[in-house]
């Protein structure tokens, strides 16, 4: 039997939802009995491969890289599953947003900056107006909210997933 391709994409976030994920424990052993995870900040691959099954992203997408990363890893995914408050509604990464984007940067590398004081643009991606998430750029074709969602919830998700079905989350996960 051909293993499932799953991959995990860490946007703008705090990295907990990875972090639950790692907390699965020994029900790492089920999935990596059903898939080869391909890609993520847990391996080493550099480049988004084609043809993946499911792929699990955290964070909302707040500049110009996670909008361009996001819709070539749609392209390149049967499954795109929004994992996490922030994945699903921008949560933390949106606190940003009532704040104009020239202002939050002056604010944060001029003002009040003894040394140096200047916005830095070479090698750093321009954030977009505001964080938003998933949906508002790609399909999502599930949703599993939490901040961060509970391993066993991530263990359930991935479980059914990988044996082909879709997980009815409706007593299993809540935002928060």
């Amino acid at each position: 039997m051909k293993k499932a391709k799953l991959a995990t994409l860490w946007l703008d976030g705090c990295s907990g939802c990875h972090m639950s994920i790692l907390d699965i424990d020994e029900a790492i052993a089920a999935v990596a009995q059903k898939a080869d995870i391909v890609y993520g900040p847990l391996v080493d691959a550099q480049e988004f491969p084609e043809d993946v099954d499911v792929t699990i992203v955290e964070g909302a997408v707040s500049n110009q890289d996670d909008y361009e990363k996001i819709r070539h890893v749609r392209d390149c995914t049967r499954l795109l599953v929004a994992l996490g408050d922030c994945a699903i509604t921008s949560n933390v990464p949106a606190m940003r947003n009532p704040i104009p984007v020239k202002k939050l940067l002056e604010r944060i590398y001029i003002q009040g900056v003894d040394e140096n004081p200047r916005i830095p643009t070479d090698g750093v991606p321009s954030l977009l107006k505001r964080a938003i998430p998933l949906h508002e750029v790609v399909k999502v074709d599930l949703f599993v909210p939490g901040c961060p969602p509970p391993a066993a919830t991530i263990g359930y998700v991935l479980g059914e997933l990988l044996d082909g079905r879709m997980p009815d989350l409706g007593t299993k996960a809540k935002f928060g």
